[in-house]
């Protein structure tokens, strides 16, 4: 109903705008005098001016958007500049113009507003720029341009969509950790060790990135002058060092940190060299399988960037119901913000079959565990469960001090 009043309206502001120089001529000519004249011919250029506006075509205007790049990480700034072209000179009082993107974006804080307000005159080129000081994680879309002008009296005015489609991608904010293996699984067993994968030295299988504590006779010196970087051989593993992660994907207020840290997890494990693998169960099961290298790394930081907290089932019945724990000989890590004995009994009964499990404990800043979840931790302990509390901005120290709590 709302768009089949808009042409009625057009119309109806522009007989209004008719009615008023006719109703100014008469008076002019019927009164007579300097006073009667000079308010006609004083309304007449804005009255002429509407009808060339109601005549303009905001169609001939070109508006592009320029954003630096299109991947970026939770929190970092983007200054998107936006590029108006005009093909004619005809004066134009204003132009309100609004960028339309997705509501994660539109209600972010920005310190330019996207819409904005220009005043082109005769320009025929002109530009804007507005900043969203802290994006938030997830795949956000720029949909198209909204454009407003009108005259100053206000009797005409004019709005026109331009479409004008961009994507940028924000992954997960991430906080460097020094990944310490709590478990190594020898082919003859399982054995406690927090030493870094030992090699077999006797068969390199490729070649990756230099990292402390390499060899100086593991460097490749002939990859390293190629790529202008140091590389050293990779190494077959003696032992299986492989990580499996699962991400609690239920609905809470520490999702974020949940995601995050996560993310900071994954990174830690494969930049020390060894394989991880990712389960999430949200609106849809994704499921990694165990990898390693930077295309895993990509992957995954690719997939927490779009993951919501959509799942339907709770940790535990997750849980319980993937059959794929019983098959893998892993390292097992948990990440979760909800502590509840169902989870831990079914924990309890995963690590009986594959060692003991590590599972950490997202809480906000300076958030005290509650009596609830202490008597939880401590029958987690006596299940064999490794329970880590990791706080909200301190990370980092979610291996420097490894102790059970």
């Amino acid at each position: 109903m709302k768009k089949l009043w808009i042409p009625f309206k057009k119309v109806w502001k522009f007989v209004i705008l008719l009615f008023l120089i006719l109703l100014t001529f008469s008076y002019a000519m019927f009164q007579g005098g300097f006073v009667s004249w000079f308010l006609f011919y004083s309304f007449l250029p804005f009255a002429l001016y509407c009808i060339c506006l109601s005549f303009y075509s905001l169609k001939e205007l070109e508006i592009t958007r320029q954003i630096p790049k299109t991947d970026y990480n939770a929190g970092e700034p983007l200054k998107v500049m936006v590029n108006v072209k005009r093909n004619s000179r005809f004066p134009i009082f204003y132009f309100l113009i609004e960028d339309q993107m997705d509501e994660t974006l539109m209600y972010s804080q920005q310190k330019k507003n996207s819409k904005a307000l220009v005043l082109p005159g005769f320009k025929k080129e002109f530009s804007y720029e507005y900043i969203i000081d802290e994006l938030p994680r997830g795949e956000h879309k720029f949909h198209s341009f909204l454009v407003r002008t009108g005259d100053i009296l206000g009797l005409v005015e004019k709005e026109k969509p331009h479409e004008s489609e961009s994507k940028i991608i924000v992954y997960p904010a991430y906080t460097e950790l020094l990944y310490r293996p709590f478990e190594t699984h020898f082919d003859q067993g399982m054995t406690a060790s927090r030493e870094r994968v030992q090699r077999d030295t006797t068969l390199a299988i490729g070649i990756r990135d230099y990292q402390p504590g390499d060899r100086f006779s593991w460097i490749n010196w002939k990859a390293t002058a190629k790529r202008n970087e140091i590389m050293t051989k990779e190494f077959e593993q003696r032992q299986s060092h492989d990580v499996f992660i699962v991400m609690d994907c239920a609905p809470d207020m520490h999702f974020e940190g949940i995601v995050s840290f996560t993310a900071s997890l994954l990174r830690a494990v494969l930049k020390k060299g060894a394989q991880t693998g990712l389960l999430t169960i949200s609106r849809e099961r994704a499921s990694f399988p165990i990898k390693g290298g930077e295309n895993q790394l990509q992957q995954l930081f690719y997939h927490l960037a779009r993951i919501e907290a959509k799942s339907p089932s709770s940790f535990d019945k997750v849980l319980e119901t993937e059959g794929m724990f019983v098959q893998q000989t892993v390292s097992f890590l948990l990440v979760t913000a909800q502590l509840t004995k169902p989870l831990i009994e079914k924990a309890g009964f995963l690590g009986q079959r594959k060692g003991k499990i590590t599972l950490f404990l997202i809480k906000g800043q300076q958030e005290a565990p509650s009596e609830n979840e202490r008597s939880l931790i401590a029958l987690a302990n006596a299940r064999n469960i490794r329970v880590l509390m990791v706080h909200e901005g301190e990370f980092a120290s979610a291996f420097s001090e490894v102790k059970l709590r």
